[in-house]
């Protein structure tokens, strides 16, 4: 049985409603739902068990803490071997915040916030491409985000 048979209709829309608004309360989940705030608790801590919700807690505006530059770098290896060793030398740097190994074009994708420019520089040069393995890299900078959200789970 695969994980999505594993979730019934009602596991579906509570997804549907949370995904929505994180912060609402289980007793206007039940409510919309139509089944009680102990039920919606147990499904939601069900979901978390089975890994479906992975996380919690807030997300922070960059911007509003003074990081304007969002960038995306396409990282080279000298060999396909020393991805773990690059990958645990890139977890040390901070403004990294997302770390993909990839097909295609470059071994791993990262996206790192900066607090401008120069600051960009600085992680680049002094931590990135000093770190052993990586070849040579290639940097995307994000001029906006138009938009972001989450998978939709009744399609």
């Amino acid at each position: 049985m695969t994980l999505k048979n594993s979730l019934d209709d009602i596991d579906l829309k509570i997804l549907d409603i949370i995904t929505q608004n994180a912060r609402i309360p289980f007793k206007d989940v039940a409510k919309e739902v139509g089944i009680s705030r102990a039920a919606v608790h147990q499904r939601v801590n069900r979901m978390i068990d089975l890994k479906v919700i992975i996380g919690s807690g807030y997300h922070i505006n960059p911007n509003k803490v003074e990081f304007k530059t969002c960038s995306y770098i396409g990282v080279f290896l000298e060999k396909g071997g020393l991805f773990t060793e690059v990958v645990e030398r890139l977890k040390e740097i901070p403004e990294i915040v997302e770390c993909h190994y990839t097909t295609g074009q470059y071994a791993i994708f990262v996206k790192v916030y900066a607090k401008d420019n120069e600051h960009l520089k600085r992680i680049l040069s002094n931590h990135v491409q000093k770190i052993q393995g990586i070849a040579s890299t290639e940097t995307f900078i994000s001029l906006e985000q138009t938009f972001k959200r989450t998978i939709p789970v009744n399609s």
